[in-house]
């Protein structure tokens, strides 16, 4: 079969030619046709088998009608990193030369400004990670409203990174009526349930069997140390030794672990970069740009690079760990082995790496087969019992049972490693003088107690201070305003708690009309004139 059967525009068709292209794969031959015929479909596959042109290509024949508008695109497409939605956009272009297409892309590291400036314009092609597409909708710079096509790419690592929150929620903002075509290399049970939420009636495209690995691909497993440096030299020796080396990327589970690594490469003369998710986006585009373009030979990353990355003719893979996750151990060896090139994965294995190995032969469903010396069954147990008796050691000699908090903490001392028996027996008379003194303290701040019998004589002279204040303060208080009428007949409480007040009052005069008591006292004394 080639393109040409397929139903792709003769543009299209031009431009896959030139890119040097003839016969599809086989999730482009049977994806492509139901995309085509405005299906929801469900494209299950392995990395490395041309999943991205199976919707970039009908998507491009069926963009040559219509235009675009101000800040609503036609399509959208999700991605769940930076480097993989820029690689989507190097598709749109490369294989759209023969359209006049506008393409925007959403990712962090980027400014806002310049991203809205290219919605503004109008977009045929909107490709964005969740977070940053969000920010968008959220500052009112971008309608869903017309999305017609709405592709969710490599769904399993948007599980993985959380971002299936985002998801649902992307979904309910973009019309009922569009059509959905979803793509994963594998299918955990909460992928399966969002398929089924959001997918009408779709076409399942299934090419190979979910979590398998490529034909193409040589697995390997090599025993060692666990110490960090024999995990180093290990290292160093496969690939210095390694057949047909061309390049290789070498991925750890923590982001720490790709800075140690690099160094250590580093100092031992390779030619290295790194990459991971700390890294600023123009740090991660240069260090992607010279291992692609050869420059650089080894690409020590984290798991943000196993997922979808197409990075031409990778000869080798070296998991320096184990991936705790079984299918990131399928998306990392998917980096070799693309387009029917053959590759080698070497996995390096310690003997606490043995349950995680496990659950990765039981998922690709077939044994990994071990290069000199295996992990024996031995080994294997004994480091168990180790983790386990470390696991245990907070509630042993290290913890609150016999040893208490370390070896030197509280509780029960174990007979061969308490700290007492190491102690002199000079030692234990000075320490039961100094407990002896520090009894005898009490009794000595006791030995001049306070006298009781000056205590209520003190309470009582304070009191009568405090009440001699509170009279003298309450006879500088203005007295309020009160209405004639209630004047006449003074409420008991109000006449019991002035007696002060009352007291020095000045008489009134026989002369005097009216209650004077609203007024300030010293408008009541009497004043006196001098005749000349």
């Amino acid at each position: 079969m080639s393109f040409s059967e397929l139903g792709l525009s003769a543009k299209v068709q031009a431009a896959v030619a030139s890119a040097g292209y003839t016969t599809p794969t086989p999730i482009q031959a049977e994806a492509i046709p139901h995309v085509l015929a405005r299906r929801d479909v469900l494209g299950i596959a392995q990395t490395g088998t041309g999943k991205t042109a199976a919707f970039t290509l009908p998507m491009l024949t069926m963009l040559e009608e219509g235009r675009a508008r101000a800040r609503m695109p036609r399509t959208l497409i999700l991605e769940p990193t930076r480097e993989l939605a820029a690689q989507v956009e190097e598709n749109f272009v490369k294989y759209g030369t023969n359209h006049k297409l506008s393409v925007a892309l959403l990712i962090g590291g980027v400014s806002f400004g310049d991203q809205d400036a290219k919605l503004t314009r109008g977009v045929d092609v909107l490709i964005a990670t969740p977070g940053r597409l969000l920010d968008h909708f959220e500052r009112g710079r971008l309608l869903l409203t017309g999305v017609e096509l709405l592709v969710i790419d490599e769904a399993d690592r948007m599980l993985d990174m959380g971002f299936i929150p985002d998801i649902e929620r992307i979904c309910k903002m973009v019309p009922f009526t569009r059509q959905t075509l979803f793509f994963t290399a594998t299918m955990p049970p909460e992928i399966q349930r969002i398929t089924e939420q959001f997918l009408h009636n779709p076409v399942k495209v299934e090419v190979s069997r979910p979590a398998s690995t490529a034909g193409t691909i040589t697995q390997k497993l090599v025993k060692s140390g666990r110490k960090d440096f024999e995990k180093r030299d290990l290292l160093r020796n496969l690939i210095r030794s390694a057949d047909n080396f061309k390049n290789a990327i070498i991925f750890c589970n923590r982001k720490s672990e790709v800075a140690t690594l690099y160094k250590s490469l580093q100092k031992h003369d390779f030619s290295v970069t790194a990459l991971h998710g700390d890294m600023d986006q123009r740090a991660r585009m240069q260090a992607l740009a010279s291992f692609r373009d050869g420059s650089i030979q080894l690409l020590v990353a984290s798991d943000v690079a196993a997922r979808g990355l197409d990075i031409p003719d990778v000869s080798h893979i070296f998991n320096y760990d184990t991936p705790h996750h079984p299918e990131d151990y399928v998306h990392r060896i998917g980096r070799t082995g693309r387009a029917g090139r053959l590759g080698t994965a070497i996995t390096i294995v310690t003997t606490e790496d043995m349950k995680s190995l496990s659950a990765i032969e039981k998922l690709i469903g077939q044994p990994i087969n071990w290069e000199g010396a295996p992990v024996s069954a031995e080994e294997a147990t004994e480091a168990r019992r180790e983790r386990r008796g470390g696991s245990e050691g907070g509630r042993g000699e290290n913890g609150r049972g016999e040893g208490g908090r370390g070896e030197g903490g509280r509780g029960r001392r174990s007979v061969g490693t308490s700290r007492s028996e190491a102690r002199s027996t000079e030692e234990r008379p000075a320490r039961r003088e100094k407990a002896a003194s520090t009894e005898d303290r009490p009794a000595r701040r006791e030995a001049a107690p306070r006298p009781a019998e000056d205590r209520p004589a003190r309470r009582q002279e304070r009191s009568v201070q405090e009440r001699s204040v509170q009279e003298r303060s309450a006879e500088d208080r203005p007295v309020e305003a009160r209405p004639a009428a209630r004047a006449e007949r003074p409420a008991r409480s109000q006449a019991a708690s002035r007696p002060a007040q009352a007291a020095s009052r000045p008489p009134q005069r026989p002369d005097e009309e009216g209650d004077a008591s609203h007024l300030p006292q010293f408008l009541l004394r009497p004043i006196t004139f001098k005749s000349r």
